[in-house]
């Protein structure tokens, strides 16, 4: 009781100033029509701006689970259209035929883990073998190539990014279709290199670098990124600059993506080999 008189005793003067103006306020919206409205209107703005606040701030909280049900949504999507694009397929070679297989499988995952200024860089996931992921997976952000996993745990995976000096993908331009070899020079973290591509080749900045599907890990005509600068090198072969489409800066929520025919097709190789 003596703190609330002391509390009181200490600021009586804000507060009769207070209900002395609370009290003009009544008396002027009460007395006047256009001061009513004005009063009104300028309490509904007031309470219009602080509803919009809290709208926004739980629209941002709510953010990364929508992300993770993007992600999961898409991983799904790309399953079932894998699903029915080898179906059509299969019905093209043999009527008879009941079993249609899917080559690939998707799943969603996030990065909880990634570097950029290193000359070998990796990035880590929140999923593992108890997730059906395993080694020799490759990893893709909304917008291209992010890397391949390398390591698995029960609940976890490391995955070599693109910006890694041991990198290696087969690439080719769309436009005309000729391949070489993607890697990073360790430069800038935007950049790759494509090698391997004759000088006798028609390739203009602008072009659109994609996957190849010759490794057995990448699907064929993923998004790798786009010519930003063509050089002529000593050899008969270009030294092409790739600006690379996912931004490794930003990378949150990825696909990871496991060829399920993998290993049929590296056991056959490797019998002519």
């Amino acid at each position: 009781m003596r703190n609330l008189l002391n509390f009181l005793a200490g600021y009586n003067n804000i507060i009769i100033f207070l209900i002395l103006e609370g009290i003009a306020l009544s008396l002027l919206t009460s007395e006047n029509n256009y001061h009513n409205t004005r009063f009104v209107k300028g309490i509904r703005g007031i309470t219009t701006a602080i509803e919009r606040s809290v709208s926004k701030t739980r629209s941002y909280f709510s953010l990364r689970e929508t992300a993770e049900k993007l992600s999961a949504e898409n991983a799904s999507l790309r399953n079932n259209i894998e699903k029915s694009g080898e179906a059509i397929n299969t019905v093209f070679f043999s009527v008879t035929d009941s079993v249609f297989r899917q080559k690939y499988f998707w799943s969603s995952a996030e990065v909880i883990n990634n570097s950029v200024n290193r000359q070998k860089n990796f990035f880590t996931l929140n999923k593992g073998y108890n997730q059906n992921l395993a080694r020799d997976m490759a990893v893709v952000s909304d917008d291209g190539v992010a890397g391949v996993i390398v390591g698995c745990s029960s609940n976890y995976s490391v995955a070599m990014s693109v910006l890694n000096t041991d990198f290696r993908l087969s690439a080719r331009i769309r436009s005309n279709g000729y391949f070489g070899s993607l890697n990073w020079d360790g430069r800038d973290y935007s950049h790759a290199i494509l090698s391997e591509i004759p000088q006798h080749v028609i390739a203009n900045v602008g072009d659109t670098i994609e996957t190849t599907g010759y490794s057995a890990v990448f699907p064929e005509g993923l998004m790798i990124g786009t010519i930003t600068e063509i050089e002529k090198s000593g050899s008969d072969f270009y030294r092409i600059s790739v600006l690379l489409k996912t931004d490794f800066k930003k990378l949150n929520y990825v696909n990871v993506i496991g060829n399920l025919q993998k290993t049929e097709q590296q056991e056959l190789e490797k019998q002519f080999q």
